[in-house]
């Protein structure tokens, strides 16, 4: 029992070793806060009276949602604002891509340990090319992170085959294998948190930005078609300006989102290379010095 008390600190102090920043698990969370950010500078940065012209016989609170009537924009910022309810939704998934953004470089960055992965991975190599099982463990305990991890679950099962008498050379190998395979498959979802959102915002963000564009041209047509006289230019020109603001904020999401989004499927392709390479390394090491 006693044994059992002495052990479990280790454990626990060692699993909090090789665990740092693995990244926010409630993407919905992040997406929700991201709603309230978009609306609250909707409404309260772009929508406030200076945007517009005719705000001085605003009375009461200074912002355009409250006020009755039509106002025309006075620059940039009224126009956006004049763009409609798309506008805030487009802004939702920009700030959330932005926000994972942020968080996956984080994640990801514990992922790859404290020094340079590259450099990880060649001494790791020469302590196995000179069959020092000890200075590879200690380069692990060193560098921390994903890589790491795996690395030291493998050597772990390293050091069990050599002491086992029961298994074969195939089998040995086998057994080796499979622990780099389920460490790696322990690892990767932390690493690919969040990034199916950014990447389904690739083209939500699009369409999106699509669907402001067709009811600004909708409300266009509709002005076009509406006077005795000939279309009504004011509303011809706020329906043009929502659908333009629209498809320039859908677009602009969109391609933030497709940059973030392979960038870090590039990285973690590169660590899931440097886990391949290293786990070759100890499997033919174990097959060539037993």
């Amino acid at each position: 029992m006693a044994t059992t008390n002495a052990n479990a600190p280790k454990s626990a102090a060692k699993k909090n070793q090789s665990k740092g920043f693995t990244g926010i698990k409630s993407g919905l969370s992040v997406i929700i806060g991201c709603a309230v950010i978009a609306v609250c500078i909707y409404l309260f940065g772009f929508g406030y009276k200076t945007n517009f012209s005719g705000s001085e016989a605003w009375t009461g609170a200074p912002f355009h949602f409250l006020q009755d009537g039509d106002y025309s924009p006075l620059g940039i910022v009224g126009t956006v604002y004049k763009g409609g309810f798309v506008v805030p939704c487009i802004w939702t998934l920009c700030i959330t891509v932005v926000a994972l953004a942020i968080e996956r470089f984080f994640a990801i960055r514990n992922a790859y340990g404290r020094t340079s992965l590259t450099v990880f991975v060649a001494e790791i190599k020469k302590a196995l090319v000179a069959n020092d099982l000890a200075k590879a463990q200690q380069l692990c305990d060193t560098q921390r992170g994903s890589v790491a991890a795996v690395v030291g679950a493998t050597l772990k099962k390293y050091k069990e085959m050599e002491e086992n008498t029961v298994l074969t050379k195939e089998q040995k190998i086998l057994a080796i294998q499979k622990e780099l395979e389920e460490a790696t498959a322990l690892e990767m979802p932390m690493m690919q948190e969040n990034l199916p959102i950014i990447g389904t915002i690739i083209t939500l963000g699009t369409l999106t930005g699509l669907f402001g564009t067709v009811l600004g041209m909708i409300k266009s047509f509709s002005a076009m078609g509406s006077g005795e006289g000939g279309a009504d230019s004011a509303a011809l020109s706020v329906g043009i300006s929502e659908a333009l603001v629209n498809t320039a904020s859908g677009i602009a999401t969109g391609g933030l989102a497709v940059i973030a989004y392979n960038y870090y499927t590039n990285k973690i392709d590169r660590l899931t290379f440097s886990l391949d390479e290293v786990g070759f390394s100890i499997v033919q090491t174990f097959s060539a010095t037993h």
